[in-house]
């Protein structure tokens, strides 16, 4: 049983940009797959793939590099953790990197990136930041 599934596909992609893979893959499930579909709107990652497999779905997030092979992530942090949950208002959400990176932000009409969810006033608890 793995006790923090957002923080393990994070540390998957940070090892993966690391050493230069073209992919990663992990176990799937909703909450990974609204951050690669966040990740992936966002430019993050070239994009992502779900396997038909009833049993144990896959999620595979094609990294993105741009000239010269340098990676489209340069930093990935986990804020909000199973410990120690971290929730904002609109108006206080962070802004990454001075705008220039994204949080993503767990919110009642599902999760946005932080630059959505201030435009539509909706707060929640911040999960993660990419840089």
């Amino acid at each position: 049983m793995m006790t923090d599934p957002i923080a393990d596909m994070l540390t998957r992609i940070r090892n993966g940009v690391a050493v230069g893979h073209e992919r990663v893959q992990m176990p799937s499930s909703r909450s990974r797959e609204a951050v690669a579909r966040i990740l992936a709107s966002e430019g993050y990652v070239d994009r992502y793939e779900v396997s038909d497999d009833a049993k144990k779905p896959t999620l595979t997030v094609i990294l993105r590099y741009g000239p010269r092979r340098l990676p489209a992530i340069s930093g990935l942090r986990r804020v909000s953790r199973p410990g120690h949950r971290v929730y904002r208002e609109a108006d206080r959400l962070p802004r990454v990197q001075g705008g220039l990176g994204v949080a993503v932000v767990s919110t009642s009409q599902g999760m946005l990136p932080d630059r959505e969810a201030r435009r539509r006033r909706l707060g929640g608890e911040i999960i993660c930041e990419v840089w």
